[in-house]
């Protein structure tokens, strides 16, 4: 059975990459529109970037939605598209970053039918526009929690040129 049929647009930012960082999505189905947003302490844009999505796809209440994202992340789009994130997949994410976000998102993603777009950022899609101003609020947001598993591996790689 098809389920509704949802529009996503994500967009993720980082202030210093890494550094402070947010993620905005707006999600439409019908006359209906939400808009999340959240922020981190430290991150990276491609971190920010991939968790719009995932976060937008947790959201939906029904499997099988055919879903559309619009994003100006070609790191996210082409490695789904492209195939690329089913490969790394077989190969256990090895030498890869963001393991942890690319299994989470594996597992939302296909309880759903998603077809991604990729859109030029800043180049006037109101949507896209907003995301990105949702986006960079709350990577300034005060009391930022922790992006754990990035800290957690940056504080392993810093221990390791030692």
């Amino acid at each position: 059975m098809k389920g509704p049929q949802i529009i996503v647009y994500t967009d993720g930012a980082a202030r210093g990459n890494p550094g402070r960082g947010g993620y905005g999505v707006v999600l439409k189905h019908r006359d209906k529109r939400k808009e999340l947003a959240a922020g981190f302490r430290m991150t990276t844009n491609n971190r920010m970037e991939l968790l719009a999505v995932i976060v937008a796809l947790e959201t939906l209440k029904y499997s099988n939605s055919q879903v559309t994202i619009y994003t100006d992340s070609k790191y996210v789009s082409d490695s789904v598209e492209k195939g690329w994130v089913f490969d790394w997949e077989r190969k256990q994410f090895k030498k890869k970053k963001n393991p942890d976000l690319w299994i989470r998102f594996l597992k939302i993603y296909r309880q759903h039918k998603v077809k991604f777009i990729w859109v030029k950022g800043h180049a006037n899609i109101p949507e896209n526009e907003r995301c990105d101003q949702l986006a960079v609020e709350a990577s300034m947001s005060n009391n930022l929690p922790a992006d754990t598993v990035y800290e957690s591996e940056m504080e392993r790689d810093k221990g390791n040129l030692l």
